[in-house]
């Protein structure tokens, strides 16, 4: 299962740690999206290196292809992957409400077709559960209902009634040994659905609460509100985890908010795209300056690819589409994610979190 002690607390940001079975993890913490048993691109010990301590997995994505019996018969999702550290897996729902025009919303569930075959499956709370507590991983989300935004009111109140009425069921499953199960706040940027949804999920009691429905159309001001607004409404004593956020300005608000853990995939989109992330700013190696730039990706890096090779050589990789290139700078980019996150957890524990947070130079 899993244990969260609060260790330091410098205004809103929190630093702590989260046990679970496959070990402890540090937060605030990045973690890597590994959607279909693989971070893109990287391998188990250089997300390692990296300095990551969990990554996350998606249950639609593993449902559809390799599927459960394969997995289990691997002894489950860490050997699979040969990851011997923490996995939260995703419950899917994103994805499924994704399909416009492929599933159908019932009360007890949501019936769809595949991306891949067309295909017909049903997710429901109690299933998609179960099959997370089938690959082993350590956190598993509940089935939620998660709108694009802008909404209409009354879808946005009507994902927040099955979001809890769902939540409810995924409670009343048998936990398996070794798996947490976190919920899902939903709301949009109601502020009062938010605290309804909030509420209702507190009183059930989970091990974890995540935040969901933003990162999806809405602006980063009111991405950060909203954020700030919800993580005020949960326990504490429990770890909360902001769904689908990435960029190092928006891991920085985050944990300004008191969020503990983050996922997203755009540190290694960016790295297969040829986009360098670093903590003041990004850029593209494909622009001509750097062809002949023999410094590093970033001067402040220390990770083993800024440590090894330079602007000029990626630039040279990405033009002659070589496969190394995006896998160095996708690398990169999760470990700068990774190391900024290392040191947030010092200067919360330091009480200079302000200090840190404004020193890389974001507008409030």
């Amino acid at each position: 299962m899993s244990a969260f002690t609060l260790r330091a607390q410098d205004g809103a940001a929190r630093r702590g740690t989260l046990g679970l079975t496959h070990g402890r993890v540090e937060t605030p913490a990045f973690m890597p999206v590994g959607t279909a048993a693989t971070v893109k691109g990287l391998a188990p010990e250089e997300i390692r290196a990296s300095g990551a301590q969990i990554v996350l997995a998606n249950t639609y994505h593993l449902w559809m292809r390799p599927g459960r019996e394969i997995i289990e018969a691997a002894g489950g999702l860490h050997r699979f992957m040969s990851w011997d550290a923490p996995i939260l897996t995703d419950s899917g729902g994103f994805q499924v409400f994704s399909l416009e025009g492929r599933r159908r919303l019932d009360e007890d569930g949501v019936t769809f077709r595949s991306h891949l075959d067309g295909s017909e499956h049903r997710f429901t709370p109690e299933g998609v559960i179960a099959f997370q507590a089938a690959l082993g991983v350590d956190v598993a989300m509940v089935l939620d209902v998660c709108v694009k935004l802008p909404a209409e009111p009354a879808a946005l109140s009507e994902s927040v009634r099955l979001t809890t009425q769902w939540a409810r069921r995924s409670r009343a499953v048998a936990p398996a040994a070794g798996t947490a199960v976190f919920a899902i706040v939903q709301g949009g940027l109601d502020a009062r659905l938010r605290e309804r949804s909030a509420r209702e999920l507190v009183e059930l009691d989970f091990p974890g609460y995540a935040i969901g429905g933003l990162s999806v159309g809405e602006t980063r001001a009111q991405m950060e509100e909203t954020a700030r607004a919800t993580a005020a409404l949960l326990p504490q004593a429990k770890p909360r985890y902001l769904m689908g956020v990435g960029t190092v300005r928006d891991l920085i608000a985050a944990v300004d908010c008191g969020i503990d853990l983050f996922d997203c995939v755009y540190p290694t989109r960016c790295g297969r795209n040829g986009r360098a992330m670093t903590r003041t700013g990004e850029f593209n190696i494909f622009n001509a300056a750097f062809t002949r730039d023999l410094g590093p990706i970033d001067p402040d890096c220390a990770c083993s690819v800024c440590r090894t090779y330079s602007r000029a050589y990626l630039a040279h990789l990405f033009r002659s589409k070589e496969m190394l290139g995006p896998r160095l700078l996708s690398l990169h980019n999760v470990t700068l994610l990774n190391t900024l996150m290392h040191d947030a957890r010092t200067a919360i524990e330091a009480g200079r979190w302000r200090a840190f947070r404004d020193g890389l130079g974001f507008e409030r």
